[in-house]
């Protein structure tokens, strides 16, 4: 990758540090029994959430069936809204099918566990303490006197000044590389018919083969496309690295070469993998 590479991608991810933070006159200073006041109370508001959901009864997606769906732009028009803009949902045999299976399960459901769910937002918030360490810039780091109530969403006003300041630079050096990009690969003499043939983003990889065609094949139920089988012909392989099976599609470079495209891949998933094939053309096809 040239543009839309890994530092690329982390960047992306730092350009709202301080979204969901609020200021805390005691997150000056290491206070234990602060810590456990505020990690009870996300706590308590977390098991409240999963109990509703868990008790959410499926039964209110059957009211969809049968409904009246008015056009958009004839309901927000303020004009009269007649039977031509309007349409009778009726709901599809194999979705009807989920919801009663969905029912069935409910009306069968153990009690909640607030237990198990306790200890699942104990695993994740700890998960998140070490993430919050190892990814905040360190020189903010450095002044956060105690990372867990940083992670459960109190700072000080010193913090959230630089954060702000921080997520801004990131932010204008996103779009700098972003703009950078987009003028490259629109000076690339390659149609939007092919450009078309590579939009995987969030399909995960189930197969590579590497000889004389490179062939991958994706499960695309993640993506926007039900297209499931990419192969490049005569490739060369400029680089393989990590493990792009199992992996997840999520950016792509392509340039116009002599002898046909250079495909640059980013892959989502342990070490974000990434592909750089050669090739004379960009086949693909639903299996």
């Amino acid at each position: 990758m040239r543009y839309l590479t890994k530092e690329w991608y982390e960047l992306c991810q730092q350009t709202h540090l301080h979204f969901g933070l609020r200021v805390h006159n005691g997150a000056n200073e290491f206070d234990e029994n602060l810590f456990l006041r505020l990690y009870k109370r996300k706590e308590r508001a977390h098991v409240k959430q999963e109990r509703e959901l868990y008790n959410l009864d499926p039964r209110f997606m059957l009211e969809h069936d049968g409904q009246v769906l008015t056009r958009v732009d004839k309901a927000f028009s303020g004009e009269e809204v007649t039977e031509e803009d309007q349409i009778i949902y009726h709901m599809p045999p194999e979705e009807r099918a989920h919801i009663k299976k969905l029912i069935a399960e409910y009306d069968v459901r153990p009690p909640f566990d607030e237990k198990k769910c306790k200890e699942e937002y104990k695993e994740s918030m700890e998960w998140n303490f070490q993430y919050k360490a190892e990814n905040l810039p360190q020189e903010i780091v450095e002044q956060i006197a105690d990372i867990r109530v940083f992670t459960l969403g109190y700072c000080t006003r010193e913090v959230m000044l630089q954060l702000n300041k921080q997520s801004a630079e990131n932010r204008r050096e996103m779009e700098r590389i972003s703009k950078e990009f987009r003028e490259v690969m629109m000076a690339q003499d390659i149609s939007d018919e092919i450009h078309g043939r590579i939009q995987y983003h969030d399909c995960t990889v189930t197969e590579l083969l590497t000889g004389d065609e490179v062939v991958i094949r994706f499960d695309t139920r993640g993506g926007f496309t039900n297209i499931n089988k990419l192969t490049l012909v005569a490739p060369e392989i400029i680089k393989q690295e990590g493990e792009i099976v199992g992996s997840y599609w999520l950016y792509q470079e392509l340039y116009r070469i002599e002898s046909g495209y250079e495909l640059h891949v980013l892959f989502g998933g342990a070490n974000m993998p990434e592909l750089i094939v050669r090739c004379a053309d960009i086949l693909v096809e639903e299996e």
